[in-house]
Protein backbone atom coordinates (compact mmCIF):
# COMPACT_ATOMS: atom_id res chain seq x y z
CA UNK A 1 0.00 0.00 0.00
CA UNK A 2 2.86 2.39 0.78
CA UNK A 3 4.31 1.92 -2.72
CA UNK A 4 0.92 2.54 -4.32
CA UNK A 5 0.51 5.76 -2.33
CA UNK A 6 4.04 6.90 -3.24
CA UNK A 7 3.47 6.42 -6.96
CA UNK A 8 -0.11 7.73 -7.00
CA UNK A 9 0.66 10.90 -5.04
CA UNK A 10 2.98 12.23 -7.79
CA UNK A 11 5.23 14.04 -5.31
CA UNK A 12 8.18 14.20 -7.67
CA UNK A 13 10.56 11.82 -9.37
CA UNK A 14 12.37 10.66 -6.23
CA UNK A 15 9.22 9.70 -4.30
CA UNK A 16 7.63 8.04 -7.32
CA UNK A 17 10.87 6.19 -8.09
CA UNK A 18 11.12 4.98 -4.49
CA UNK A 19 7.58 3.66 -4.83
CA UNK A 20 8.73 1.57 -7.79
CA UNK A 21 11.69 0.33 -5.70
CA UNK A 22 9.25 -0.90 -3.03
CA UNK A 23 7.12 -2.56 -5.73
CA UNK A 24 10.24 -4.22 -7.17
CA UNK A 25 11.28 -5.57 -3.74
CA UNK A 26 7.82 -7.06 -3.34
CA UNK A 27 8.07 -8.67 -6.78
CA UNK A 28 11.48 -10.16 -5.90
CA UNK A 29 10.03 -11.66 -2.72
CA UNK A 30 7.13 -13.21 -4.63
CA UNK A 31 9.52 -14.55 -7.30
CA UNK A 32 11.49 -16.28 -4.53
CA UNK A 33 8.25 -17.74 -3.11
CA UNK A 34 7.24 -18.91 -6.59
CA UNK A 35 10.61 -20.61 -7.12
CA UNK A 36 10.62 -22.30 -3.68
CA UNK A 37 7.03 -23.54 -3.92
CA UNK A 38 7.02 -24.45 -7.60
CA UNK A 39 4.18 -22.04 -8.41
CA UNK A 40 4.93 -21.17 -12.01
CA UNK A 41 2.01 -18.72 -12.34
CA UNK A 42 3.21 -16.75 -9.30
CA UNK A 43 6.75 -16.81 -10.68
CA UNK A 44 5.71 -15.69 -14.17
CA UNK A 45 3.39 -12.92 -12.97
CA UNK A 46 5.89 -11.43 -10.55
CA UNK A 47 8.78 -11.87 -12.96
CA UNK A 48 6.85 -9.69 -15.42
CA UNK A 49 5.94 -7.19 -12.66
CA UNK A 50 9.61 -7.02 -11.65
CA UNK A 51 10.49 -6.12 -15.25
CA UNK A 52 7.80 -3.38 -15.29
CA UNK A 53 8.98 -2.03 -11.93
CA UNK A 54 12.60 -1.90 -13.16
CA UNK A 55 11.42 0.27 -16.07
CA UNK A 56 9.65 2.50 -13.54
CA UNK A 57 12.84 2.80 -11.47
CA UNK A 58 14.88 3.68 -14.57
CA UNK A 59 12.26 6.20 -15.71
CA UNK A 60 11.69 7.98 -12.38
CA UNK A 61 15.00 7.66 -10.54
CA UNK A 62 17.06 7.95 -13.71
CA UNK A 63 15.68 10.16 -16.46
CA UNK A 64 12.92 12.13 -14.70
CA UNK A 65 15.04 12.80 -11.61
CA UNK A 66 17.80 14.17 -13.85
CA UNK A 67 15.29 16.45 -15.59
CA UNK A 68 13.98 17.74 -12.25
CA UNK A 69 17.50 18.28 -10.93
CA UNK A 70 18.46 20.19 -14.10
CA UNK A 71 15.41 22.43 -13.85
CA UNK A 72 16.02 23.00 -10.14
CA UNK A 73 19.66 23.97 -10.80
CA UNK A 74 18.59 26.50 -13.48
CA UNK A 75 16.06 27.99 -11.07
CA UNK A 76 18.66 28.35 -8.30
CA UNK A 77 21.29 29.76 -10.68
CA UNK A 78 18.84 32.34 -12.06
CA UNK A 79 17.97 33.57 -8.55
CA UNK A 80 21.67 34.27 -7.94
CA UNK A 81 22.31 36.08 -11.22
CA UNK A 82 21.17 39.26 -12.95
CA UNK A 83 18.97 37.38 -15.47
CA UNK A 84 15.22 37.08 -14.87
CA UNK A 85 14.33 34.34 -12.37
CA UNK A 86 13.44 31.05 -14.04
CA UNK A 87 11.24 28.18 -13.00
CA UNK A 88 10.23 25.05 -14.86
CA UNK A 89 6.97 25.05 -16.82
CA UNK A 90 6.05 21.74 -15.19
CA UNK A 91 6.58 23.47 -11.85
CA UNK A 92 3.47 25.60 -12.41
CA UNK A 93 1.22 22.62 -11.67
CA UNK A 94 0.92 22.42 -7.90
CA UNK A 95 2.15 25.97 -7.24
CA UNK A 96 0.30 27.76 -4.48
CA UNK A 97 -1.71 30.82 -5.53
CA UNK A 98 -2.47 33.97 -3.57
CA UNK A 99 -4.75 36.91 -4.10
CA UNK A 100 -3.55 40.52 -4.23
CA UNK A 101 -3.57 40.68 -0.41
CA UNK A 102 -1.53 37.49 0.00
CA UNK A 103 -4.42 35.22 1.01
CA UNK A 104 -4.41 31.67 -0.32
CA UNK A 105 -6.69 30.93 -3.27
CA UNK A 106 -5.70 27.32 -3.96
CA UNK A 107 -3.18 25.81 -6.34
CA UNK A 108 -2.38 25.98 -10.02
CA UNK A 109 -3.23 22.77 -11.86
CA UNK A 110 -2.13 23.64 -15.40
CA UNK A 111 -0.89 26.41 -17.67
CA UNK A 112 -2.05 26.67 -21.28
CA UNK A 113 0.61 27.95 -23.67
CA UNK A 114 0.04 29.54 -27.09
CA UNK A 115 1.86 27.57 -29.79
CA UNK A 116 2.97 30.49 -31.98
CA UNK A 117 4.23 32.90 -29.32
CA UNK A 118 5.15 30.42 -26.59
CA UNK A 119 3.34 32.77 -24.19
CA UNK A 120 1.14 31.51 -21.37
CA UNK A 121 -2.48 32.21 -22.29
CA UNK A 122 -3.98 31.33 -18.92
CA UNK A 123 -3.38 29.37 -15.74
CA UNK A 124 -6.07 27.08 -14.33
CA UNK A 125 -6.40 27.47 -10.57
CA UNK A 126 -8.23 24.97 -8.37
CA UNK A 127 -9.85 26.16 -5.18
CA UNK A 128 -11.56 23.93 -2.64
CA UNK A 129 -15.32 23.95 -2.65
CA UNK A 130 -17.15 21.92 0.00
CA UNK A 131 -14.68 19.16 0.84
CA UNK A 132 -13.30 17.10 -2.02
CA UNK A 133 -14.86 19.10 -4.84
CA UNK A 134 -12.71 21.75 -6.50
CA UNK A 135 -13.72 24.76 -8.52
CA UNK A 136 -11.49 25.46 -11.52
CA UNK A 137 -10.97 28.96 -12.93
CA UNK A 138 -8.98 30.10 -15.97
CA UNK A 139 -7.03 33.21 -15.02
CA UNK A 140 -5.40 35.05 -17.95
CA UNK A 141 -1.72 35.92 -17.85
CA UNK A 142 -2.44 39.66 -17.61
CA UNK A 143 -4.12 39.03 -14.23
CA UNK A 144 -1.28 36.99 -12.67
CA UNK A 145 2.30 37.46 -11.59
CA UNK A 146 4.47 34.37 -11.73
CA UNK A 147 7.02 33.87 -9.00
CA UNK A 148 9.55 31.10 -8.39
CA UNK A 149 7.46 29.51 -5.62
CA UNK A 150 3.95 30.99 -5.90
CA UNK A 151 1.54 32.70 -8.26
CA UNK A 152 -0.01 36.01 -7.31
CA UNK A 153 -3.45 36.74 -8.80
CA UNK A 154 -4.15 40.43 -9.37
CA UNK A 155 -7.58 40.41 -7.74
CA UNK A 156 -8.95 39.98 -4.27
CA UNK A 157 -10.55 36.79 -3.01
CA UNK A 158 -14.08 38.02 -3.73
CA UNK A 159 -13.22 38.90 -7.35
CA UNK A 160 -11.53 35.52 -7.76
CA UNK A 161 -14.58 33.61 -6.50
CA UNK A 162 -16.81 35.64 -8.86
CA UNK A 163 -14.67 34.57 -11.85
CA UNK A 164 -16.42 31.96 -14.05
CA UNK A 165 -16.00 28.33 -12.95
CA UNK A 166 -14.81 25.90 -15.64
CA UNK A 167 -16.28 22.53 -16.43
CA UNK A 168 -13.62 19.99 -15.46
CA UNK A 169 -13.53 18.50 -18.97
CA UNK A 170 -14.21 21.53 -21.18
CA UNK A 171 -11.67 24.33 -20.87
CA UNK A 172 -11.85 27.40 -23.11
CA UNK A 173 -9.62 28.19 -26.08
CA UNK A 174 -8.69 31.43 -24.28
CA UNK A 175 -9.39 32.88 -20.85
CA UNK A 176 -11.79 35.77 -20.50
CA UNK A 177 -9.97 39.13 -20.39
CA UNK A 178 -12.85 40.95 -18.82
CA UNK A 179 -13.98 41.63 -15.31
CA UNK A 180 -16.16 38.86 -13.89
CA UNK A 181 -19.90 39.56 -13.69
CA UNK A 182 -21.20 41.33 -10.59
CA UNK A 183 -22.81 38.55 -8.55
CA UNK A 184 -23.26 37.49 -4.97
CA UNK A 185 -20.99 34.52 -4.43
CA UNK A 186 -22.29 33.18 -1.15
CA UNK A 187 -18.80 33.51 0.35
CA UNK A 188 -19.51 36.72 2.22
CA UNK A 189 -18.31 38.75 -0.75
CA UNK A 190 -20.29 41.36 -2.59
CA UNK A 191 -19.29 42.38 -6.04
CA UNK A 192 -20.64 45.08 -8.25
CA UNK A 193 -22.81 48.01 -7.21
Amino acid sequence: MAAAMMTAANLGARVTGCGFVVFALGSVCWVVVGINTGQTNLLATNGFLLFVNMIGIWRWLGKQRAYEDGGRSATIASRRSSVPTLFTATGIAGMMTQDAQGESLGKAVEALIECVSGRISYVVIASEHHGLREDLRAIPLDRITLGPDRIRVGMDKCEFHAWPVLASDAWPAAAAHREPPAISTGTGCRTGA
